[in-house]
């Protein structure tokens, strides 16, 4: 299948690691233009570096942003749009909040997650649609969490501000579909990153038991019996923001090996 990705300018929030990087490397390897951002340059060179490597594909640049800052984010978009005059992909993504139960989060970490999870999508988004509505066309994608689908043990964090993420991708899909402007929001399951082994010791911690006893466990009730890498979470993006999909939008998927039972 020809995703229609050649030359297309694509930005990656928070794609230096993980889940960013991965999705960042696909669109590297169907030919695309891509700017990744984050907030520490030293990682975000040797991601690019590596990017470059691995896809043979030269047209990979960073931007370092603060998702939290406002004008950062316009800074970066704007910056962007110097040098490519279009963005035609935009895949909002930001690390996960921190675990942990109600009661031991302050307003401190609320506010962090909100500005982080939830608004810093929102600011990205109002700073590239109007270009978008200029060109008549866009993709966008908002990486989430299984959370939108299931409340999920200790995270009490995503549980709330990941949802959100939904409702703005389903507002949006009504208002910007006349513009030819796809909007869609993904959830990862329980896929290997850094994230998910550093969730894995903090509940091994708890417990008292090896990383590898709650790996495994984790690993047991998916169907598949293995966690997703994040090369196949990306093959969704992918999927989801290129000229193959001209008629989804406004939906939530997850990405999860049949993990999650709600329907």
């Amino acid at each position: 299948m020809d995703m229609q990705l050649q030359d297309k300018t694509v930005i990656v929030t928070a794609g230096s690691k993980g889940l960013g990087k991965a999705i960042a490397t696909a669109f590297a390897e169907e030919r695309a233009v891509v700017y990744i951002s984050s907030r520490n340059e030293t990682n975000l060179k040797q991601a690019v570096k590596e990017i470059k490597q691995k896809t043979g594909n030269n047209s990979v640049s960073y931007v370092v942003c603060d998702m939290k800052d406002p004008q950062a984010i316009k800074q970066m978009i704007h910056s962007i749009l110097d040098q490519r005059k279009t963005i035609d992909v935009l895949i909002n993504n930001a690390g996960g909040p921190p675990a942990g139960s109600f009661l031991e989060m302050n307003d401190e970490y609320w506010y962090h997650a909100f500005e982080l999870n939830l608004l810093s999508f929102i600011r990205t988004i109002r700073a590239v649609v109007p270009q978008m509505q200029q060109q008549q066309a866009g993709h966008i994608v908002n990486v989430a969490s299984s959370s939108i689908k299931q409340a999920l043990d200790n995270l009490v964090l995503s549980n709330t501000m990941r949802p959100g993420i939904v409702g703005l991708s389903k507002t949006l899909a009504q208002e910007l579909s006349q513009d030819n402007i796809l909007i869609n929001t993904v959830g990862p399951g329980s896929v290997k990153t850094d994230r998910i082994l550093d969730l894995n010791r903090k509940q091994a911690g708890k417990l008292g038991v090896s990383e590898e006893e709650v790996m495994n466990k984790a690993e047991a009730q998916i169907p598949m019996k293995r966690y997703g890498r994040p090369e196949e979470f990306a093959k969704a993006i992918l999927f989801l923001a290129s000229a193959s999909n001209t008629y989804i939008t406004g939906q939530s998927l997850i990405v999860d090996g049949g993990l999650i039972k709600s329907l």
